[in-house]
């Protein structure tokens, strides 16, 4: 059977299963860790619970990308945002997108929704809270509106790079060599032996030939395995 790539979860998490894994990628949550979850997963299923009411989550997930934007794999956001129905999601993610477009990646992310400009708060009276407060400086000029003080900004509640390295393997890897499907291939050859290309492949979300030559490579290495 020819190999087909897998883009996107089928499902996002949710609840408690949902908080482990952001403790796992630097959010400073009450409870158990998981241990090197997908970031790009644990991003969109971050702000799916945050955009639709849970402010304190999307605090933040804006946060976490204040602090650690260099190292997500925006191929691997913009292939999984594409099949993604929920429109406010993707307005939050083009409001990201905008807010650190020096970054060129985030110039693509910003083109993520061009719909209309879309209110954080789902009230009626959202609205006057942002002509009382003024509009948050992150997401001005951007297509989701948001009222200052709405999401306050506490980085201290996020690990910082050299914390999360110590804590995620593809986290360190992306570091070590730029965030990359090759990155979090070589972190999951590291990890487990036994994978073939195939398996490589669909558990980074890459490609079967960059998961080949990410294995051809690693032989080459000693004791690599």
């Amino acid at each position: 059977m020819a190999f087909k790539r897998v883009e996107c979860l089928t499902e996002y998490p949710q609840g408690d299963e949902l908080t482990r894994k952001l403790i796992g990628i630097g959010f400073k949550l009450g409870g158990p860790s998981e241990h090197n979850p997908n970031i790009e997963d644990c991003l969109i299923a971050a702000a799916a619970e945050g955009i639709n009411g849970d402010f304190r989550t999307l605090a933040m997930l804006t946060d976490w990308f204040h602090i650690h934007y260099k190292f997500v794999n925006i191929d691997r956001l913009l292939r999984a945002l594409k099949k993604i129905n929920d429109l406010r999601v993707k307005c939050y993610f083009s409001a990201i997108g905008k807010w650190l477009q020096s970054d060129s990646g985030y110039k693509k992310l910003s083109k993520v929704y061009r719909g209309e400009s879309l209110l954080l708060g789902l009230t009626l009276d959202y609205k006057f809270l942002i002509k009382k407060n003024g509009e948050d400086e992150r997401f001005a000029g951007t297509k989701l509106l948001v009222a200052n003080k709405t999401l306050r900004s506490r980085q201290e509640d996020i690990l910082t790079s050299k914390e999360l390295v110590l804590k995620h393997k593809d986290y360190f890897y992306r570091v070590l060599i730029g965030p990359s499907y090759r990155a979090d291939m070589i972190s999951h050859c590291l990890r487990n032996s036994s994978l073939t290309a195939s398996q490589l492949a669909k558990n980074t979300y890459g490609s079967f030939a960059t998961a080949w030559g990410v294995m051809k490579d690693m032989s080459i290495l000693p004791n690599a395995f």
